[in-house]
């Protein structure tokens, strides 16, 4: 009799996760799927494939390693099913465990999908917590009581505080300043970053060039490309890309991070959150080994609270708003955005130098950086007025470290402002003048970011402008916006109106590049 079929997801590789409390050999066995679905329910590129593919090849084999049952249908197997639910089901009727057992999923859609297969097949599925995170959902959801708007610099000081993470002994945050958020919005000098430590690089070993060889296969019509692929794809090279970038990109994160430059993709960003979302890096030895490297004084204070911010803040707080906000929150629309996405988010094949950057490398690398999507594609979208729903199916099929809870409200919420200030106490609004800020992009490109009217204007400039005219009342009525809304009433007619007929051009993909 098999006891506990003990589920293990794509994203779950966590020998010490709550789905393991109890094993037991003799009675228990483990279930690994790799299906098809999974890679198309969403159009994956072939990068963020590859990572997940790859990474649960390698824990397969650790846990035969460990001497573990385990019980692994591959993505080329002749009996394996389309879907995740199909496959368990498969199998459920083959093995009949008494019980299936998983740690909390990372996404909705798969939870529920775990919970008809089960009560389909009348047997209890038993969902444990998820320890690899600093709060638990029940926190968040206590945090978040009788509040209208959810912001996440007060959930960040209270988790400061009760896990003692750069504070005093006195319970003040080190340096006096919860926040060097101000200290870290430079652009890079007129030469450009610099000599930049290369980021870590794990040459594909037989099982990932075989899982290389399967995407580029079973997925030839997916986009990206696998050439560059060179992720952590075991926690022995997550650890190891985790002591590289603390030695050498954690002292030169911080003042730039928000800044970009072409053909740059890696900078001094960390690259970890891959292995952090598949679960082979744990948050607490990140957050452990940033604080240890200012302690000993190799990184300095901004740089480091910069970073743990990022995760002890930021990474906890969306997923808090996932699971206290969900379904629903994947139909919020507040500004009732229906556009399609340009076809250009999938090639990289658009005139507009900051889009083709941050795209192509996406697309090459399944990564950009915040800024790149926050600022640059999440941007423009927003402007545009795309259906926040395809704008979340693109990030969450691009990126190797998109898994739903953390993706969803990074980009429904921060990016397009779809929730209406639940997150964010104002949308990323802005011109292209940002961009030319943050980047030399400007200097090749063929649009002028000064100019909203005219056949060289740069479409940030105009569609921001179109964006403040379309949805004047309800940005009048945010106190922070209501100063850049007023500079609507300084437009003569004539200028409105090439506004939007510029803006609509451009939503129906008319505009002509300029000769330069």
């Amino acid at each position: 009799m098999l006891r506990h079929l003990v589920i293990v997801l794509g994203d779950q590789l966590d020998h010490d996760s709550s789905a393991f409390d109890d094993f037991d050999p003799d009675q228990d066995a483990v279930w690994m799927a790799e299906v098809a679905g999974e890679s198309e329910h969403v159009w994956s590129t072939k990068q963020r494939t590859a990572v997940f593919l790859a990474s649960m090849r390698h824990f397969a084999a650790e846990l035969t390693d460990a001497e573990r049952p385990l019980h692994y249908a591959k993505l080329d197997g002749r009996s394996t099913k389309h879907s995740l639910a199909d496959q368990l089901a498969a199998d459920v009727t083959k093995l009949k465990p008494e019980g299936l057992v998983v740690t909390e999923p990372g996404e909705w859609r798969v939870r529920e999908a775990l919970r008809e297969v089960a009560e389909h097949s009348g047997i209890p599925l038993d969902i444990r917590e998820d320890r690899h995170f600093f709060s638990t959902v029940a926190e968040f959801a206590a945090h978040s009581e009788g509040r209208t708007s959810l912001r996440m610099e007060y959930f960040y000081r209270e988790m400061r505080k009760k896990h003692d993470v750069l504070m005093t002994t006195r319970g003040q945050p080190v340096g006096g300043s919860w926040n060097y958020d101000a200290d870290n919005r430079k652009a890079f000098p007129k030469q450009g970053p610099g000599l930049v430590p290369p980021r870590a690089r794990f040459d594909p070993d037989e099982t990932t060039r075989e899982v290389i060889a399967l995407v580029e296969a079973r997925f030839a019509d997916h986009p990206g490309s696998l050439d560059s692929f060179a992720w952590s794809v075991t926690r022995a090279q997550a650890l190891e890309a985790l002591d590289l970038f603390i030695e050498e990109r954690l002292p030169g994160f911080g003042e730039t991070q928000d800044a970009m430059w072409p053909g740059e993709p890696w900078l001094w960003h960390a690259h970890l959150s891959s292995s952090m979302n598949l679960k082979m890096l744990n948050p607490r030895e990140v957050v452990a080994a940033a604080e240890a490297a200012y302690r000993d004084k190799k990184a300095p204070l901004p740089a480091v609270e910069g970073f743990i911010r990022q995760i002890l803040g930021w990474r906890e707080y969306v997923r808090g708003i996932y699971w206290t906000q969900m379904p629903g929150y994947l139909e919020r629309n507040a500004f009732e955005a229906f556009e399609p996405l340009p076809d250009f988010y999938w090639t990289g094949d658009t005139a507009m130098a900051c889009l083709q950057d941050a795209i192509g490398t996406t697309l090459e690398n399944g990564y950009a950086h915040h800024i790149q999507r926050l600022m640059v594609t999440g941007l423009y979208a927003m402007l545009l007025g795309v259906d926040p729903k395809e704008v979340h199916a693109w990030y969450l099929a691009v990126y190797v470290d998109a898994v739903e809870w953390a993706e969803l409200p990074n980009t429904l919420g921060m990016s397009q402002y779809a929730d209406g200030g639940l997150m964010g106490s104002k949308p990323y609004a802005a011109t292209g003048k940002y961009i030319d800020r943050m980047s030399p992009y400007c200097k090749t490109c063929p649009f002028d970011p000064a100019k909203r009217v005219g056949d060289d204007a740069c479409p940030f400039t105009t569609l921001y402008w179109d964006y403040l005219i379309r949805h004047e009342e309800p940005l009048a009525a945010n106190h922070r916006m209501s100063l850049q809304v007023k500079n609507v009433s300084r437009l003569d007619d004539d200028e409105i109106t090439g506004i939007r007929e510029r803006a609509d051009a451009l939503r129906r993909g008319d505009i002509a590049v300029p000769h330069t």
